[in-house]
């Protein structure tokens, strides 16, 4: 039956949604779900024949224009640079340190790959998901500034880290398919176009949506789907003038942000509802159609890199990066912790991965899945347990002053 794949799916996402309460207090998250399920489908030989790895890349691209620009536009711009010292210090600090130790790790585990590949990877590693550590993030009992570090920073990181990937990826790519002007050229102009286009559109989006707002020209509805329209112009404006789509619709989003602030509850609304569905779907495609032939390619470097990546670097760079400031012993290890490798991680590899040879490139993108996954379920497995042990620690902290 054609159709029996689709309604295995329907069923899950039916059942997961009745059980969605408890299961956010269980260790068992929607991430870990959506990808076991799609593996299992895999290796059952039920991955319905209309999703196929062409159509996971689109998906991944419409997810990534939407998500990087609802994570930029939630972000309180002027209230980061006052007062989240934190958050500042995990991106300014902490992800060059994660991007120099992840690049260490592979060159050093993987001697035959260019250190250009090394460092792809390493930046690669380097996005945050706060959707993976979901119990973490949405748990009251942690304080809120602990919670709040780890979201600014996961919806940050992947549009800082995206220019990297790309000047990389470029450098590393084979110089037979590259543009008129070579790769590095091409990256130039896609990562100074794309921010200029995107924060020129999202600051004059953002005019005309509260303008309409104060006419009485629109309504929650027409606006939210106004939202989505300047996500996609922002990125299509961009491509058609050399710049980069993704860069610019993070950009976008920045400048929206600076204009709007608060006064667009479809961003948040969107980012909890419908967003989600497409983060499932997300993950659901990546289960089905990446993880077993990475798994099937996992030996001993790529493992050793993974646990190095999600145990020592991510950690020991968060530490680095909040010496110096009010962050006690346990909050350092805490958000150095949570910082689990999910939906960016999966789609940048899906970018890049074209770029390279079939070998090279398969184990780019395997590297990066099988981290998805395995980050998928260690922060997911200790998330309820991690959360409430350091929010019932932090009380007695606070009992005892």
């Amino acid at each position: 039956m054609e159709q029996l794949p689709l309604l295995f799916i329907a069923v899950f996402l039916m059942a997961f949604c009745l059980l969605g309460r408890w299961f956010a207090r269980t260790i068992v998250t929607a991430p870990m779900l959506a990808l076991g399920f799609g593996a299992f489908l895999a290796w059952g030989g039920l991955v319905p024949e209309q999703i196929s790895k062409a159509h996971l890349h689109g998906l991944a691209e419409i997810a990534l224009v939407i998500l990087l620009f609802l994570d930029a536009a939630r972000i309180d711009i002027q209230s980061l640079l006052k007062r989240h010292r934190w958050p500042l210090r995990t991106l300014l600090l902490g992800m060059p340190l994660a991007f120099l130790g992840g690049t260490a790790v592979i060159w050093l585990l993987f001697p035959e790959w260019p250190l250009a590949v090394a460092a792809l990877i390493g930046a690669i590693l380097v996005p945050t998901d706060a959707a993976l550590g979901q119990p973490v993030v949405t748990n009251e009992d942690v304080p809120e500034r602990q919670r709040r570090a780890i979201t600014i920073e996961s919806g940050l990181n992947d549009g800082i880290a995206l220019p990297m990937i790309l000047m990389l990826a470029a450098l590393s790519a084979s110089t037979a398919s590259a543009p008129f002007g070579g790769w590095v050229y091409y990256a130039v102009l896609q990562v100074t176009l794309g921010p200029l286009v995107g924060a020129g559109l999202g600051a004059l989006g953002g005019i005309g949506l509260l303008a309409a707002q104060e006419r009485d020209l629109t309504s929650p509805l027409y606006e939210g789907i106004a939202t989505l329209s300047l996500a996609a112009a922002a990125y299509f404006a961009a491509t058609a003038v050399g710049g980069n789509g993704f860069i610019s619709a993070f950009a976008a989003g920045i400048g929206f942000a600076c204009i709007v602030r608060d006064r667009c509850q479809f961003v948040y609304d969107f980012s909890e509802s419908e967003g989600q569905l497409l983060s499932w779907a997300a993950f659901l495609g990546i289960g089905a159609l990446l993880v077993p032939d990475a798994i099937a390619s996992l030996n001993f470097p790529m493992a050793a890199a993974i646990a190095l990546s999600l145990v020592v670097v991510r950690p020991l760079a968060i530490w680095i990066s909040l010496i110096g400031s009010d962050a006690d012993l346990f909050t350092r290890l805490f958000i150095g912790w949570f910082g689990p490798r999910g939906l960016a991680t999966a789609l940048f590899a899906l970018l890049v991965v074209e770029k390279f040879a079939p070998e090279l490139g398969g184990l780019v993108l395997h590297l990066a899945i099988n981290t998805v996954w395995i980050s998928a379920l260690l922060h997911g497995v200790t998330a309820v347990t991690l959360a409430k042990a350091f929010a019932a620690h932090q009380r007695m902290k606070t009992s005892q002053r």
